[in-house]
């Protein structure tokens, strides 16, 4: 079991599940534009008994791209690249 994650715009990515495609990790950006938390979402309304490992719930917050990934099991570039938008 492998998680990825392909970068869809600024601070938007799509999780990746050995390549099916299961949640997606978002920069939560309040109303004024300051950049918030880090949210990683399933996509599907599955049963908690469904849901692949690490979750927990159907959403998880993080302080930074860099701990979301890390919980999720990424390494390497991607977990250390900290993006811009």
């Amino acid at each position: 079991m492998t998680y990825t994650i392909r970068q869809l715009a600024a601070g938007s990515y799509d999780v990746l599940l050995d390549g099916a495609l299961v949640a997606c990790l978002v920069r939560e950006v309040d109303r004024s534009g300051t950049a918030r938390e880090w949210l990683v979402d399933l996509l599907d309304e599955t049963s908690p008994a469904e849901w692949p490992a690490p979750f927990s719930a159907q959403q998880h917050a993080f302080r930074t791209r860099a701990e979301a990934l890390e919980w999720l099991g990424i390494q390497g570039a991607d977990a250390t690249a900290e993006p811009t938008g």
